[in-house]
């Protein structure tokens, strides 16, 4: 396989982002190039018997190039973090693509109510099958980028409210009147901020 370029210090790193942000082309090319071992490193994650490893690297250089593009240093991530991110996205793409699913479907989506009245969304009954790698992957990074949105953008009520009604942190799950019974507020006081709190980390996902 080919060897690629050593990555970039903290201090070269910091400088061609800046040169970047002032609309140099070099700079950006020089960034792409000296993150393509991150690409690698994850195309080889996902590479098995029906995938060439070139293929996959040239599909996650195109999600390398969006991250190098879009990346915003005020953000609080490291461009190496985002990177992986958009590589990651871009192979799921392509995974996706093959298995012909083209359409989405948002892990918050409602599909109903139970019997006491209270909203069922896809994450309450999602399965997934064992056989299916790529659907393993694409669910664990999912659940991985929410534990991560949850501290940032949910307030203290929020995140007591969905931790105890969808059992995060192995807690077992309760219903919106269990909560409001154990907050002493009521039930559709409860619904109202789950509601909300679900609906900031959907804006953020």
């Amino acid at each position: 396989m080919k060897t690629f370029l050593s990555p970039l210090n903290a201090a070269e790193e910091k400088e061609y982002l800046r040169r970047r942000k002032e609309g140099d082309p070099e700079a950006k090319k020089v960034l792409v190039e000296r993150n393509m071992r991150l690409v690698a490193h994850i195309s080889k994650k996902y590479q098995n018997a029906e995938e060439e490893m070139e293929d996959l690297i040239s599909i996650g250089t195109i999600g390398l190039i969006k991250a190098v593009s879009t990346f915003q240093e005020d953000h609080g991530s490291k461009l190496a973090t985002y990177a992986a991110r958009c590589i990651e996205n871009e192979l799921l793409m392509y995974f996706r693509s093959k298995k012909k699913c083209s359409r989405e479907v948002s892990l918050y989506e409602p599909i109903g109510t139970d019997k006491e009245g209270n909203q069922i969304q896809l994450m309450d009954i999602v399965e997934v099958d064992e056989k299916d790698v790529v659907e393993q992957l694409e669910l664990k990074r999912q659940i991985v980028r929410l534990y991560e949105l949850i501290p940032d953008v949910l307030d203290e009520r929020e995140k007591e409210i969905l931790k105890m009604r969808y059992g995060l942190k192995n807690q077992k799950p309760v219903t919106q009147r269990e909560i409001a019974q154990k907050l002493h507020i009521s039930r559709s006081y409860v619904s109202r901020i789950e509601k909300k709190a679900l609906e900031k980390l959907k804006n953020n996902f």
